[in-house]
């Protein structure tokens, strides 16, 4: 019996080399796997290259940000218009 490297399940292997239950489990790690590779190739094509952010405010990004904004600009404004609509309608209750 081994324990399978995606699912922790235990199983019998087919052959020696077998890490994965099943074909489900090893396709999914072959996702992530593939998944991450892209996400440090991204990174590392980003060294040494001078990124701003884009909402505007000229902020210098690091390598590891994938959004393109920097931490005060990554705000939704729809949800800050939501968020000051349900403050305005409770104070406008309290205030009553």
């Amino acid at each position: 019996m081994k324990l399978c490297n995606k699912c922790d399940a235990y199983f019998t292997p087919k052959v020696s080399y077998q890490i994965y239950c099943s074909e489900l489990c090893r396709d999914e790690a072959t996702r992530e796997k593939i998944a991450e590779r892209y996400q440090v190739t991204r990174r590392q094509k980003r060294l040494g290259k001078v990124r701003k952010c884009l909402g505007g405010c000229g902020v210098d990004l690091s390598i590891y940000n994938d959004s393109g904004f920097c931490s005060n600009c990554n705000i939704s404004k729809k949800a800050v218009d939501k968020m000051l609509k349900e403050l305005k309608g409770f104070i406008d209750y309290e205030q009553e």
